[in-house]
């Protein structure tokens, strides 16, 4: 089992960047595939990013790809989200999700969620 607890949220105009990092207590942390979902108000959880459990494979959303990157430190049991470019439809809860997933966009792959850290683009 493996316990989630994001951070780095917050306001930040168009344009702008911020970095989200999530931790990982448990010491399987590197056999986990890793992802980052979010959700806006009265809207659907989405697909962001994922990385898989040895840190070479990426996979992006479209409205992302260009913009986020993340990467993962099995050794510190971290992942992080670059994000560049900000815009204000980037507004939204955003939660790291970790699991063994053969569909890797789809969230009920992922056993094990975070709290959340909330992303507000101001325009």
């Amino acid at each position: 089992q493996v316990q989630l607890v994001e951070s780095g949220g917050g306001l930040v105009q168009a344009g702008g960047s911020l970095r989200l990092s999530c931790a990982a207590s448990g010491r399987t942390f590197g056999e986990y595939d890793m992802a980052w979902f979010r959700q806006a108000p009265g809207k659907e959880r989405e697909f962001v990013a994922t990385i898989r459990r040895s840190g070479v494979y990426t996979a992006y959303a479209d409205s992302v790809k260009g913009r986020f990157t993340m990467s993962r430190d099995n050794a510190k049991n971290t992942v992080d989200l670059h994000m560049n470019n900000l815009k204000p439809e980037d507004t939204a809860v955003y939660s790291c999700a970790a699991g063994y997933s053969t569909r890797p966009r789809v969230p009920s792959e992922y056993p094990y969620w975070g709290q959340g850290t909330q992303v507000t683009v101001s325009s």
